[in-house]
């Protein structure tokens, strides 16, 4: 099931790291920065509400759904008291998980806005859309992640090492030019027709979606 899952929400256009027990679970939430974790609460090693204590025990107040078989009242009390943000009773359905994924990722505090916009260049996340103008822009999985982080960071100067994380998961190779590859491309497509370049290189510290000149 993690594995199915971790393919259908990255079908999504999520970046997801998994954990096949709750020790590496543990490991991988207290030391990274995640917008939300899902956790079952029946795991090897380390179980569901030991690792959600274990987050909360390092001050971090990221989103947790917890999955779990057992549909008994109590034990969700129980959970949401230990510091869990939502509880799904399998079995449950792919349409249900990502509406309570979206309804957790749109809490205030991580409130973000389905459409962004960038002077004439426009990405709607819900739709997975992309037009510069009137043109739509057809970009793969990974060049429309990557612009939808660059946009969300708009002016700022991300680094490869920001890109790699947000970006790519656990697995991704800091030391290729996948990255470099993928910012080509994805200059090529949003200044076809020679329209305005938004994606300047900052040297030696990364790159920058603005609509000033670099």
């Amino acid at each position: 099931m993690r594995l199915s899952l971790k393919e259908a929400i990255e079908d999504e256009c999520f970046v997801v790291d998994g954990a096949e027990d709750g020790e590496k679970g543990s490991f991988l939430a207290c030391t990274n920065d995640y917008d939300l974790i899902i956790l079952d609460n029946n795991l090897p090693k380390k179980s569901g509400p030991q690792v959600c204590a274990d987050i909360r025990k390092q001050g971090k107040s990221v989103p947790i759904l917890i999955l779990s078989v057992e549909a008994d009242p109590p034990k969700k009390v129980e959970l949401l008291n230990m510091g869990a943000d939502d509880y799904l009773t399998k079995p449950f359905s792919l349409d249900e998980l990502m509406a309570r994924i979206r309804a957790l990722l749109r809490r205030p505090k991580l409130f973000e806005a389905e459409v962004l916009k960038v002077g004439d260049l426009t990405l709607d996340t819900k739709r997975h859309l992309v037009c510069r103008g009137k043109l739509e822009i057809y970009l793969t999985k990974k060049e429309f992640m990557l612009l939808e982080y660059l946009m969300k960071n708009q002016d700022a100067v991300v680094s490869r090492g920001g890109i790699m994380e947000h970006v790519w998961d656990i697995n991704g190779d800091p030391f290729s030019n996948t990255i470099e590859t993928h910012i080509l491309s994805l200059r090529k497509k949003i200044a076809a027709d020679n329209k305005k370049k938004f994606i300047h290189t900052v040297p030696g510290r990364g790159y920058k979606l603005s609509l000033k000149s670099s």
